[in-house]
């Protein structure tokens, strides 16, 4: 599958449990929506990140991207209930890294 290299990345430090490479995929004033919470900014995000991989130690499978939407679907496995399901991560890119991100079941 062929992924900008920003999503590759931020695929990359997930399934390594990188949240510091993973924030670096954002841009400092970038946004994500997760599970009805706001996360604003690259360290809140990177705090975000950091919690649910020392909680669920999630690993992301990618299944079909869409250029033209900006979304992944991926399978998501690790430690919690309904593990695996597959997510749809809604970006909007800019200049090389992610401004925003919603994630939706």
């Amino acid at each position: 599958m062929n992924l900008p290299n920003t999503i590759a990345a931020l695929v990359t430090a997930q399934d390594n449990f990188d949240s510091h490479r993973y924030a670096n995929c954002f841009s400092e004033t970038a946004i994500v929506l997760d599970e009805g919470k706001t996360y604003n900014g690259r360290a809140e995000i990177q705090r975000w990140i950091q919690k649910a991989n020392d909680e669920f130690r999630i690993v992301m499978k990618p299944l079909e991207y869409s250029e033209s939407e900006e979304t992944l679907k991926a399978e998501v496995s690790g430690n919690f209930e309904g593990s695996p399901a597959v997510l749809t991560y809604h970006f909007a890119l800019h200049e090389g890294k992610i401004q925003s991100l919603k994630i939706t079941g």
